[in-house]
């Protein structure tokens, strides 16, 4: 049975409607003010952004200068990677109307710093970086392990990058592990890389796609090998001596993820990114980076010391880290767990 309305009192008006006028009409008011002005304050994107993460607005530009530095800093030995990666990052940026997402192929042997600068990126984007909702890494071997599911995993993929660029249009995808990737699989995401306004009803023109492969490290450690033969000097390699063949071997390789894909047939990676083998010197700069960012102070010994510790190939002059600076931590903390028994 409906409760009865006690007599003179006020129903609460219909939505646009006002407060009927009476003795608490005034304060009645003040009350709606003070109550609007605050939701508006703190639904505003300046406050609301500062405690909860929001997707970048249509204004966003990434700070060039900054990422300049934090590779110079952080990425060694890579002159070819920091320039092609930071000019294309940077154009992208810059420019408010793309005409399609920008995508990058990342390749080289473990430990030259694919992922290292992937994440980079997807922090100068996005400054909570892999932590991110609006940063998306998948893994070959773990998202991906069963062959017999690829047309699934296609179709769950899709799914996963629609929805996620309808939230936030500068989204991040990293795949790694492409060479570990089932053939075929990652031609799903083709329409979403290509020259399209939108895709059934969503743009995908400001979203990001960076594709990690080992697939290729082979023909970039030649090519550099190359160079250093017949007496060039490593920073004489150029894009152009590498790109071409690197994306022909790629597209012609049955273990790379992107064996005769749509995606390099037509031609929607606007970059493949070669990441070159390691020196000796390289290692040393790992060493010394990685004790700066525990804390400690350099010790020349012990960078020598780990750096020697490493393999390096060819046999007879060993000049370049077959494992790149991938164990630098690992042998770092021996060292370290060393001097801690002795002290």
């Amino acid at each position: 049975m409906a409760a009865a309305v006690t007599r003179g009192a006020r129903r609460f008006p219909p939505v646009g409607g006002r407060p009927e006028a009476g003795p608490c009409g005034g304060a009645m008011r003040f009350a709606f003010g003070v109550a609007s002005g605050l939701t508006g304050y703190l639904s505003h994107p300046s406050f609301y952004c500062s405690y909860v993460e929001c997707c970048p607005g249509s204004g966003h530009r990434l700070n060039a200068t900054a990422l300049r530095e934090q590779l110079d800093d952080r990425l060694f030995g890579q002159h070819l990677a920091k320039e092609v990666v930071l000019r294309a990052v940077t154009g992208f940026s810059n420019n408010p109307s793309p005409k399609k997402p920008l995508t990058l192929s990342l390749h080289g042997w473990a430990g030259t710093g694919k992922n290292f600068l992937s994440q980079l990126l997807a922090r100068h984007v996005h400054p909570a970086g892999l932590r991110s909702k609006f940063v998306h890494l998948f893994l070959a071997t773990l998202h991906f392990p069963h062959p017999q599911r690829v047309p699934l995993y296609q179709e769950q993929l899709q799914n996963w990058i629609r929805g996620n660029v309808s939230a936030c249009a500068h989204s991040v995808f990293i795949f790694d592990e492409m060479d570990k990737m089932h053939q075929g699989l990652i031609d799903a995401i083709k329409p979403f890389l290509d020259y399209y306004e939108q895709v059934d009803g969503v743009s995908y023109r400001k979203a990001i796609f960076i594709f990690l492969s080992n697939a290729g490290g082979d023909l970039i450690n030649k090519a550099a090998l190359d160079f250093w033969t017949s007496g060039k000097r490593r920073e004489d390699i150029q894009l152009k001596d590498l790109e071409p063949m690197l994306s022909v071997g790629v597209f012609n390789n049955k273990n790379s993820g992107l064996w005769h894909s749509s995606l390099i047939d037509r031609n929607l990676i606007d970059y493949f990114v070669p990441l070159l083998p390691l020196e000796h010197k390289h290692v040393k700069m790992c060493v010394r980076a990685e004790m700066v960012a525990r804390g400690h102070e350099v010790d020349e010994k012990v960078v020598q010391a780990v750096a020697d510790e490493m393999t390096y190939f060819p046999k007879e002059a060993r000049i370049y880290s077959d494992k790149g600076c991938k164990t630098v931590q690992a042998k770092l903390d021996i060292h370290e767990d060393i001097a801690k028994a002795m002290d």
